[in-house]
């Protein structure tokens, strides 16, 4: 195996860490080139680089961080993308210099065609007893493809066995808009739109400031979050990114193309018109959203909780009773009662975004590598990221591992705080692990996502409510798993996207499409909306995406096949 050493440039704070930085990556703290003879505990430092943005890394100061590396002997200096920045690995490709560790998301396929990734597959079966324990049923679904069976990720993003005991996404509406309005049943977009009129007709301002109807989240990729992937849940599909692909057939197309999708933002358009969509929807950044939230007055707002859960926690805060019942619960909101939301949609385990190792790193630097993502797998590991500390983040009770309150509020209320000095659950996303609902050997949960630990973080709005629609969680408001089937490919969205030029330039050029066209359409008059939308489409119909989206089937295709899926 060849190895490519060159120097990664790491950022300034973190390369003047003494004594543990070298050419190519990891080495010993005495100098020693040769790591071959200390493979298992002594110091080392791998770089590493990750295109999800992190706000809260501090390089491993955090208590769970420093238990890490006095388990393993293990530091990672690790450099975030920062906000949307997609130019990072294309430099990286360019220059031929790369981390030791990679976590790419949707550039994989890049690495892979520049040769910058090692395949896993051996290393795995010699070195990685528990990332081998943890995928035995799901190794075909980490192979990159039909054609070429290596391993280059480890999937991470994805827990193994995972089973989602609550509802973070959908239809959101304050908490108070519901009591006012004797909880009523929030089920068809009618029904959330009647919600939102009536009680904003009552109450046009809150703390002396307008009242927002509904908001929604449109800044850079996260109108796909707020604004585009909506249309098809609404529409009763699950999410598959930004491609309908018929369960039949395996064909794929652009998911706007339904008529059905049509309306849902039609629908917008019409909210646009009556003065009920925020008219600064499409020019508000990030933070301007999440101040409104954070101010109590936005009565609806379209989402997955993980983007605007740092603005909800303030208003969880607040010593004011009425602004703590300004947060959002979650709807099933469709189109129309003959659609169902199929959030829960059961996809096995989806593989998908994770870790890999570069070419960066000597063979024997590799085996450490990888028997530290091992180590991460281990149940001491997951133990460790998951809960925290021992006598610290949690206490066992007859056997069983239980978070103290004052802790537990603290998680909740203050959570960008929390994981700057615990770093539980900033280390989730760089190893293996088993999702919700998996027990260890102790009989107690992996992750602390599980009924009774939900229900008990639930602020007692949130319990007034649920009690209200006669549930425990808000997934019990949703279709459940059994009634929506099982998709062969997983989440398409996880699948790498492929590297043909063919396939790269003309998604490229849908996503620019839809991100004019559909703000555009929402924002016209709606005597101009259909024009629009129909010339969208015209658009979409391109040739070039035609041929896109023939490949994107292909591959979808060749998966079921890998996977050994298909019916």
């Amino acid at each position: 195996m060849v190895s490519k050493k060159v120097k990664w440039v790491a950022p300034v704070a973190l390369a003047s860490i003494v004594g543990l930085t070298a050419c190519g990556g990891g080495s010993s703290s005495t100098g020693d080139s040769s790591k071959a003879a200390d493979t298992e505990t002594g110091p080392v430092e791998f770089s590493m680089f990750s295109a999800d943005p992190n706000p809260n890394w501090v390089g491993m100061k955090d208590e769970v961080g420093k238990a890490i590396t006095e388990k393993t002997g293990v530091t990672l200096n690790a450099e975030y993308a920062i906000g949307g920045d997609t130019q990072k690995i294309p430099l990286m490709i360019a220059s031929g210099e790369y981390p030791d560790l990679i976590m790419p998301k949707g550039d994989t396929s890049k690495l892979v065609e520049a040769g910058a990734l090692v395949d896993l597959t051996d290393l795995i079966d010699k070195y990685a007893p528990n990332i081998k324990k943890m995928f035995a049923e799901d190794m075909n679904r980490l192979k990159y493809s039909k054609e070429d069976q290596s391993i280059y990720i480890i999937p991470t993003y994805n827990g193994v066995g995972q089973t989602s005991f609550d509802a973070g996404g959908g239809f959101e509406l304050q908490l108070e808009v519901l009591k006012e309005l004797g909880y009523p049943e929030i089920r068809t977009l009618e029904d959330y739109e009647n919600a939102i009129k009536e009680y904003y007709a009552k109450h046009p301002t809150i703390n002396g400031q307008p009242t927002i109807p509904m908001t929604l989240n449109a800044d850079d990729w996260k109108i796909m979050i707020g604004v585009t992937n909506p249309a098809f849940l609404a529409t009763g599909l699950p999410d598959n990114g930004e491609f309908y692909i018929n369960p039949e057939t395996f064909e794929v197309k652009m998911h706007y193309k339904r008529p059905e999708e049509k309306e849902y933002f039609r629908w917008l358009n019409k909210m646009y018109n009556e003065g009920l969509l925020d008219k600064e929807t499409f020019t508000q950044k990030d933070d301007q959203y999440k101040a409104k939230i954070s101010s109590g007055r936005v009565l609806g707002t379209i989402n997955q909780e993980w983007d605007y859960s740092e603005a909800e926690n303030v208003l969880k805060g607040s010593s004011d009773a009425t602004m703590q019942n300004r947060i959002f619960g979650h709807f099933p909101v469709t189109l129309s009662e003959e659609y169902k939301d199929h959030s829960f949609m059961d996809v096995g385990f989806p593989g998908g975004y994770g870790i890999g190792l570069t070419t960066n790193l000597s063979e024997e630097e590799q085996i450490r590598a990888i028997k530290f993502i091992d180590w991460m797998a281990s149940d001491e590991g997951q133990v460790l990221y998951q809960w925290g500390i021992e006598g610290k983040h949690y206490n066992v009770e007859n056997g069983k591992r239980v978070i103290p309150q004052e802790i537990q509020d603290r998680k909740t209320k203050d959570t960008a705080a929390f994981t700057k000095e615990t770093g539980i659950g900033q280390y989730t996303t760089m190893a293996p692990h088993y999702g919700d609902g998996v027990k260890d050997a102790t009989d107690n949960y992996y992750t602390t996502n599980f009924p009774e630990q939900i229900q008990s973080a639930y602020t007692q709005p949130e319990k007034d409510a649920l009690k209200e629609y006669g549930a425990k969680t808000w997934k019990d408001l949703f279709p459940q798993p059994e009634e929506l089937g099982t998709s062969p490919w997983g989440a398409a969205f996880n699948l790498p996207a492929p590297s043909d030029p063919a396939y790269t330039v003309a998604f490229q050029k849908q996503t620019d499409i839809v991100r004019k066209r559909i703000p555009e359409a929402i924002l016209a008059t709606p005597d101009k909306f259909d024009a629009i939308y129909d010339g969208m489409i015209k658009e979409l119909n391109a040739p070039d995406i035609v041929k896109m989206e023939e490949i994107f089937s292909q591959q979808v295709k060749d998966t079921v096949e890998l996977w050994g899926t298909g019916k």
